[in-house]
């Protein structure tokens, strides 16, 4: 996803298609900011999703992973993980963002599906803010939009 706003192509249109959205607990008040711009992208383009919560972002790998092992013949056509990581005192936020990443980005690799990562990985609360409809757009609606031009780009192949 861009940092710079808005993205220079137009959305594109796509049929029968389903994405599942998995989204944290955790720090849900961005979270669920996060979800509604994600769920407006979903909901004016009439795609299906599911939606589903896992407790942080350390487990949002987990989930997209054992999601689609345990699905049958349905498979959706793209995964979206949100999430919000603040920066605290500690080691762990450096921890947490490097699992987070690193587990999407095997994802990826390992999945005939694309796995967009819409995780704020952040210094403070105001910067979360800022991305979920402030200064730097609205990064819920841009993993949205993610997803649909990566099932656009899967199915020209």
């Amino acid at each position: 996803m861009s940092s710079s706003g808005k993205s220079k192509t137009a959305t594109p249109k796509i049929k029968n298609a389903s994405v599942v959205v998995v989204r944290t607990e955790w720090n849900a008040g961005i979270v669920d900011e996060l979800f509604a711009g994600c769920k407006k992208i979903l909901d004016a383009n009439k795609i299906d999703f599911l939606d589903f919560r896992v407790p942080g972002a350390f487990e949002i790998p987990f989930a997209i992973k054992y999601f689609w092992e345990q699905t049958g013949k349905k498979k959706p056509a793209a995964f979206i993980a949100l999430g919000c990581v603040i920066k605290g005192d500690t080691p762990h936020f450096e921890y947490v963002c490097r699992a987070v990443t690193d587990g999407i980005a095997t994802l990826n690799l390992q999945l005939p599906v694309p796995v967009i990562f819409g995780v704020l990985t952040v210094d403070n609360p105001d910067q979360a803010r800022e991305r979920t409809g402030g200064l730097h757009g609205h990064k819920g609606e841009e993993a949205a939009e993610a997803a649909l031009k990566m099932i656009s780009f899967s199915r020209s192949i």
